[in-house]
């Protein structure tokens, strides 16, 4: 009796560790096969970002594997870019006050939030005042400013540009940050290096990567102030002044005013005329003051006959007739 008592006793106590072994397995089995359908359901989610046409089409009947299938279609969709546009822009207008006007364009600009740049300001052969100013407007204001100052004056011409570098700018910016992991691995390398030769060799090259990361971030900066602010080129100019228009028809004064400027013009010409020829005048007469002494020291100079004295001197060396004899003469 007692033996078969202490049988039934074990028999009875193994049954709860049989139960308790049941369960563990029955749970396993059940942490096994979620396992195996979060690995399935990982396979598809896989295979539809390899192949979602597929997938559809095969029948994969479930709700669940079709709300999985269009999550893995929105994660492989391109982030989309943010355009990157470079304004310019250059405008000239006539106005009636350019100091006036230039007040104006200031205070619009900094409205907008913008700055005034060089400013160049002169006169024209007629007198007129001009001026020329460079503007930097905020990209999002930049066709309110543009359209405000066309409206100043008179329009007289307009010029306008839009360059897309978006593409620049990605590419800029990916450059950048491969040149900064590029740095940051040289400098591990040059932390792990135990030969002089090979510090060396790796500062020259971190030198370099360092002075291409400048130059892109420098490139960056340049595409940043470009794309964040429109560049607007103004140019000023007054209104020329109408002229009278006057009666064409000359009169008696026109006809006197033209007499007498052609008077004037004549004797101007005349003056310049001996004014040019006097040097050669003045040479001219010395040259010959100077011939006709030398020739008068070279000719003999003639003897002056003697001229007769008394009542003769008028007829000068004339023969005179010897007096008649009368006949008394004769006789005596």
């Amino acid at each position: 009796m007692q033996t078969r008592g202490s049988g039934t006793t074990r028999h009875r106590s193994a049954r709860p560790v049989q139960i308790l072994s049941a369960l563990a397995l029955a749970a396993a089995l059940a942490l096994t096969g979620c396992t195996g359908a979060a690995d399935d359901g990982g396979a598809s989610s896989s295979g539809d970002k390899a192949a979602a046409p597929g997938a559809n089409e095969a029948g994969a009947g479930a709700a669940d594997s079709d709300a999985s299938g269009g999550k893995s279609e929105q994660a492989a969709a391109p982030p989309k870019l943010t355009a990157h546009i470079i304004h310019t822009a250059s405008l000239t207008v006539q106005v009636k006050d350019v100091p006036k006007s230039l007040d104006e364009t200031r205070t619009v600009v900094e409205n907008a939030g913008g700055m005034v740049g060089n400013e160049t300001t002169d006169r024209d052969s007629e007198g007129r005042e001009r001026s020329r100013v460079v503007l930097r407007v905020p990209s999002d204001k930049y066709e309110e400013v543009l359209t405000e100052l066309e409206g100043s004056g008179k329009l007289i011409d307009r010029r306008a540009k839009a360059e897309d570098v978006t593409e620049q700018v990605v590419d800029v910016e990916s450059r950048i940050k491969s040149q900064r992991a590029s740095v940051v691995r040289i400098r591990e390398l040059m932390d792990q290096a135990t030969k002089l030769s090979d510090v060396v060799t790796l500062e020259g090259e971190l030198s370099t990567r360092q002075a291409d990361l400048e130059s892109l971030l420098a490139q960056q900066a340049s595409l940043k102030d470009r794309t964040s602010l429109a560049t607007i080129t103004l140019s000023l100019s007054e209104t020329p002044v109408k002229k009278v228009v006057e009666d064409d028809d000359p009169g008696f004064a026109d006809a006197l005013g033209g007499g007498w400027d052609a008077f004037v013009t004549m004797f101007r010409w005349i003056a310049l005329a001996l004014g040019a020829v006097l040097p050669f005048l003045v040479g001219a007469a010395l040259l010959l003051f100077l011939w006709v002494r030398f020739l008068r020291g070279r000719t003999p100079a003639r003897p002056v006959a003697a001229a007769p004295s008394g009542a003769g001197a008028g007829t000068g060396s004339l023969p005179v007739a010897p007096p008649i004899r009368g006949e008394g003469d004769d006789k005596d």
